[in-house]
């Protein structure tokens, strides 16, 4: 047993006696009431999930296991995964163990490439992604233990080596699909002596000869890794998860809803917006020039792409961290110039038209830029990044939700006559 699968044995452990306990003592509690409107806006606000990985607090942002998200900035996404399932970092041993474990699992088998180079040459990144993803099921070793008949309190084992087994060939899948899709040339092998994400910026074939990339990049999976058991992403893939699903279900099924324009394709949303400016102005605006334009845009009844988010109050940290770093490596870069004044302007220009509950961008508004200026300039791989980061907390929730044996997720729905009934009734 390695000392990452110790750590999860006694964590689970721990885990499953204290749900047991509370809800056999508490498990009569009220702990919230559901309003009319919540049911109506999907569910919104309504707290039904467990999560222990991260919260997204609305006066704050994000926070993993507990610490703020702008404090994460300079670790490794194989130490935040590990932090994610286990609430806290991997040492001495371990660490080296989750290093190794991504590095050696990182070849992707033939079959998976001779089904990407089989599929219509214009396939969309995201569909050829989530296509391997489940086409790799074949080698489930969860599926396999469950069909062996493994007891339910040991599934996490294999759960576990399945999340590494996907998360080590993510990296190598989403470079091959960025060169094969967009006539980069030659898929480029996984280095064993590099980390996950620098391996990642090596594989796409981006490098900039002084490693900003690959900090970038290292950052990004870092900061897109997880966001609360709410998002579509994340509850599409426990609640497929929550039926005994392997992670290449759930994770496929979590990528499908990462896919839509409101959730992980936001972030290229964003970018053909500055460079709409960009395109229209022939380089950055001036203040007057952009506060008319952003006027023009809320009063054709479009919004501000990247401005606003549906639980914080506050700009989001991780645009912070995004921020921070365009102004450390490409302040002069025009598409982060653009970024920057519509930082400085847009919240103005929101809080006079009185609309928006929230006028502070959040993580979409800076992120798409900087790829843009390290040359990947096709929009259509932004929510492949997106999935190959967000694969970290779908899988660590997957592997604490077995350890924990949480139950299959099954809300309640109600007639649209049935909910004006009760709200007559109780209002």
């Amino acid at each position: 047993m390695t000392e990452f699968q110790k750590t999860m044995s006694d964590l689970n452990e721990k885990v499953r006696n204290e749900r047991k306990t509370l809800a056999k003592e508490k498990g009569d509690v009220k702990i919230d009431s559901v309003t009319v409107a919540q049911v109506l806006g999907g569910m919104r606000g309504i707290p039904a999930l467990v999560c222990d990985t991260s919260t997204v607090v609305p006066d704050e942002g994000l926070r993993i296991r507990n610490i703020p998200v702008l404090e994460l900035t300079n670790h490794y996404p194989e130490d935040v995964f590990y932090l994610l399932c286990t609430g806290s970092f991997p040492e001495g041993t371990a660490r080296e163990e989750i290093r190794s474990m991504f590095a050696s699992n990182s070849e992707v088998p033939d079959y998976v490439w001779n089904m990407l180079e089989a599929m219509p040459k214009d396939s969309h990144p995201m569909a050829m992604f989530n296509t391997a993803v489940l086409a790799m099921e074949y080698e489930s070793k969860f599926r396999q233990a469950y069909d062996a008949g493994t007891a339910k309190d040991q599934l996490w084992v294999s759960m576990l080596e399945d999340c590494i087994t996907v998360l080590s060939r993510l990296t190598t899948v989403a470079a091959g699909i960025y060169r094969m899709r967009f006539n980069k040339g030659e898929r480029i092998a996984p280095r064993a002596d590099l980390d996950w994400s620098a391996n990642f910026a090596h594989m796409l074939g981006l490098s900039d000869g002084n490693d900003q990339f690959a900090n970038l990049v290292r950052m990004y999976l870092v900061l897109h890794s997880d966001h609360g058991a709410g998002n579509v992403s994340a509850m599409t893939a426990s609640t497929v998860g929550s039926a005994l699903s392997d992670i290449y279900y759930s994770l496929s099924a979590g990528l499908n809803g990462l896919a839509g324009p409101l959730h992980g394709l936001a972030n290229q949303e964003c970018l053909a917006f500055v460079t709409e400016i960009r395109e229209k102005f022939n380089g950055a605006p001036s203040d007057e020039e952009l506060t008319q334009f952003l006027w023009d845009t809320l009063n054709s009844g479009q919004v501000v792409p990247g401005y606003g988010h549906a639980v914080l109050r506050v700009t989001d940290p991780r645009f912070t961290a995004f921020f921070n770093f365009g102004q450390q490596h490409c302040p002069d870069d025009v598409n982060f110039r653009i970024v920057e004044s519509v930082f400085r302007i847009a919240p103005k220009v929101l809080t006079e038209q009185g609309k928006a509950k929230n006028v502070w961008p959040n993580v979409d508004a800076a992120s798409g830029a900087l790829l843009y200026h390290y040359g990947m300039t096709e929009y259509d791989f932004y929510t492949v990044m997106f999935g190959v980061s967000r694969a970290l907390g779908i899988c660590s929730q997957a592997l604490l939700n077995r350890g924990a044996l949480s139950p299959i997720i099954r809300p309640k729905g109600m007639p649209f006559n049935k909910l004006k009934d009760a709200a007559e009734q109780n209002g």
